[in-house]
């Protein structure tokens, strides 16, 4: 199933889409998280802080949405609360890790530089994604009718996109190389991701 299938499906089910919110919100907490820690106590900057501030937001948000369907059974990102939960929390550690990886082998990075290194990757990975996913999502809700929306997050992700390029271009003259690599771990982990949401959705719907 593509993404817009698998999404129709989700929304037309209440207790399956607050399942999705959840699991959504479950990403951006991850995401916000991930971002803190990499932050370093004395060079943090204004739009690291920013960055991490909006995804907590955004994590809020989505779990907000919540109360705009029928059912609001997704008290906290316990796995029987989320879909495809196991894919769902790996996701984004084990883009992570593969970036880590691939920085140290690539550039000998290590300590903070690796993890800002990493940082600028993944958030970029990341947000080229939320790019294409947000504003599938919201097409589907808009099409069905749905309470629920996204727009304000849309418009907030293609900021950070647009701050990552920049950040990107002062972190190495190869940066797009990089962040092409980036994306390619990212592709191969959504793609798994995705088989995984599918092979529920099609076992609930």
């Amino acid at each position: 199933m593509e993404l817009q299938s698998i999404l129709t499906a989700i929304v037309t089910d209440n207790r399956l889409h607050a399942r999705w919110l959840n699991t959504l919100s479950l990403m951006e907490n991850t995401g916000a998280r991930k971002i803190s820690a990499c932050e370093d106590p004395l060079t943090v900057t204004y739009i690291i802080l920013k960055h991490a501030a909006e995804e907590h937001r955004h994590a809020f948000y989505l779990k907000k949405q919540l109360e705009k369907l029928d059912t609001t059974d997704c008290p906290t990102y316990a796995p029987e609360y989320l879909v495809a939960s196991a894919n769902s929390k790996q996701y984004l550690n084990q883009l992570d890790v593969e970036v880590c990886r691939y920085l140290k082998n690539e550039l000998g990075l290590q300590g903070k530089e690796l993890r800002f290194g990493a940082y600028l990757l993944v958030t970029y990975a990341i947000e080229v994604r939320a790019d294409e996913l947000y504003p599938i999502y919201q097409d589907v809700l808009t099409a069905s009718g749905s309470k629920v929306n996204v727009k304000s997050i849309i418009l907030e992700e293609e900021g950070h996109l647009e701050e990552m390029l920049n950040q990107l271009q002062h972190f190495s003259p190869d940066w797009k190389r990089h962040a092409d690599k980036a994306v390619e771990i990212e592709t191969r982990l959504f793609d798994k991701w995705l088989q995984a949401l599918a092979a529920e959705v099609n076992q609930i719907v």
